[in-house]
């Protein structure tokens, strides 16, 4: 997903975004546990894109705490 299409969601849309990104890092791992994936470089698309998600959420309630 991209950056400007994940600053448009609000915080409740981007935790369970957050959440979708763990269930599936989780099974990556799970995956390459067992010799049964087949991308590894998933895993580190899959981490970054929790990297990104992590960041606009810290960015959406430091701007939400600043306005209050």
């Amino acid at each position: 997903m991209k950056n400007y299409e994940l600053r448009e969601m609000d915080i409740a849309e981007l935790k369970l975004q957050l959440q979708e990104l763990n269930r599936t890092m989780f099974n990556l791992r799970y995956q390459k546990i067992t010799n049964r994936l087949e991308n590894n470089l998933r895993i580190r698309d899959v981490r970054r894109e929790i990297a990104r998600v992590n960041t606009i959420i810290t960015e959406k309630t430091k701007s939400v705490e600043r306005k209050a």
